[in-house]
């Protein structure tokens, strides 16, 4: 956050010297000056693996003199794991199935010829993975009227966001809202590609756009943004991968 001369610095101070973890029932918690953290919903803040505890602390440690919360995005996605996500599995499955009936990476433009070769050389690739490794096959279009996608493909995107961990899923969603694409959201989730390279994948028609007449200083913000999330993201999965969990948690 930038603070424009003049304007009062909303934020907070900071009020702490040290965030760190430790061994909790049920994973790792994070604290500052050695007391444990809690959600807004004054659960504890405890992460299913120390590399996501250390993730989570990292953005405490990162913050200056005043604590910029619209910096911290895995804290964020972590309130939201453990006060939101347990009560909301089905709905946020049903959000993600639904992401499939109109999926960025189907919807491909008339012209111009060289739009739709980046179009294809990025986003096909991406589709036949989906389709062979998860069998969620989606029908390219030509233009933005969406077509009627397979059920069975639909189906399969519900059952896999189901099987996932609270922390997993609340992050998948987080992904398939941030690209637009239910299909590099899982790309992202299994690894099959960095949520960096997802976040590029899914500015396809922008960055050509951009190439042509250039792009205004908010939509440079709002990609950077976009990135800032996405590396986020990347820390993340790659985090909860490591399933090693601490000696004498349940």
């Amino acid at each position: 956050m930038t603070v424009v001369k003049g304007e009062i610095d909303r934020r907070p101070r900071r009020f702490y010297k040290s965030a760190g973890v430790a061994p909790s029932e049920g994973g790792w918690a994070v604290s500052l000056d050695g007391k444990p953290l809690r959600t807004p919903a004054r659960r504890g803040l405890v992460a299913p693996t120390e590399a996501l505890a250390e993730v989570l602390a990292g953005e405490w440690r990162e913050q200056g003199d005043r604590i910029d919360f619209a910096t911290m995005h895995a804290n964020r996605l972590a309130n939201v794991a453990l006060d939101r996500t347990p009560e909301s599995r089905a709905g946020l499955a049903a959000e993600a199935a639904r992401y499939a009936e109109t999926d960025l990476v189907s919807h491909l433009a008339d012209a111009p010829p060289l739009l739709r070769q980046l179009q294809e050389a990025t986003w096909t690739p991406l589709r036949d993975w989906a389709g062979e490794a998860l069998g969620v096959r989606l029908i390219p279009v030509v233009g933005i009227i969406a077509a009627r996608q397979p059920a069975e493909s639909i189906e399969a995107v519900r059952r896999h966001a189901e099987g996932l961990d609270d922390f997993r899923l609340t992050a998948f969603l987080h992904a398939v809202s941030l690209f637009g694409s239910v299909v590099i959201g899982l790309a992202v989730e299994q690894r099959k590609l960095t949520a960096v390279a997802g976040h590029e994948a899914s500015l396809v028609d922008e960055t050509f756009q951009a190439s042509l007449w250039g792009e205004d200083a908010e939509a440079v913000r709002r990609r950077d943004c976009a990135r800032a999330e996405a590396r986020t993201l990347d820390l993340w999965f790659d985090a909860v991968g490591a399933s090693v969990r601490p000696e004498g948690a349940t």
